[in-house]
């Protein structure tokens, strides 16, 4: 299983990026999908999960509104977007597979700094 994320940067507040993690090694169309962020200061943060087939997402308050997670099963590809980005967003962001109800394999992680 490989999980490789791509698509962080330094950003100023308000401003948006786009987060990708591609997928091999596994069947990507039945797994849920899960984005978690961590800092030294909060320890991980779960931020959200999608459906196998895309059709429902789910978000940590602290995002819902401001990030929208989607995800390509034809290119085994999962994005978050992030818009309306705060300070607390700078994190290390992981793309995390799901495996029976729990985290299974994560990807090695984009780090994502908000600047004011």
């Amino acid at each position: 299983v490989q999980l490789v994320e791509s698509g962080g940067g330094l950003v100023h507040t308000g401003g948006s990026l786009r987060l990708s993690c591609g997928a091999s090694g596994f069947t990507f169309s039945t797994e849920y999908m899960s984005w978690v962020r961590h800092t030294p200061e909060k320890g991980l943060e779960w931020v959200s999960t999608i459906k196998e087939n895309g059709t429902a997402t789910v978000y940590a308050d602290s995002v819902k509104g401001r990030f929208t997670c989607s995800r390509d099963n034809t290119k085994n590809r999962v994005y978050l977007r992030m818009n309306s980005l705060r300070c607390e967003d700078t994190a290390v962001y992981y793309c995390v597979r799901m495996y029976g109800g729990s985290w299974g394999n994560w990807g090695q992680g984009t780090q994502v700094t908000v600047s004011s």
